[in-house]
């Protein structure tokens, strides 16, 4: 996420989607300016780049505390989706 504005990378995953929520349907609506619509797109893709990588983040927290049939810690992957 180093390559992500300052704003963006320190935002969090609620903050970031909500944010990229609302520009898709700015987007959806088609009102105003060529250049603001890809200004707001690129943010969007920017956006949507932090979100993954906060998801990612947490699949990695979440993999790291399963346990092992036998009471052992392990690093399987979880579930959840």
């Amino acid at each position: 996420m180093a390559d992500l504005p300052t704003d963006i990378a320190t935002m969090s995953f609620e903050d970031a989607l909500a944010e990229l929520e609302r520009i898709v349907r700015q987007l959806e609506e088609g009102k105003g300016r060529l250049d603001e619509a890809i200004d707001a797109y690129t943010r969007g893709v920017e956006l949507k780049r932090h979100c993954e990588a906060k998801l990612a983040e947490a699949q990695a927290r979440v993999d790291r505390i399963v346990l092992g049939p036998d009471g052992t810690v392990t690093t399987q992957p979880a579930d959840i989706g």
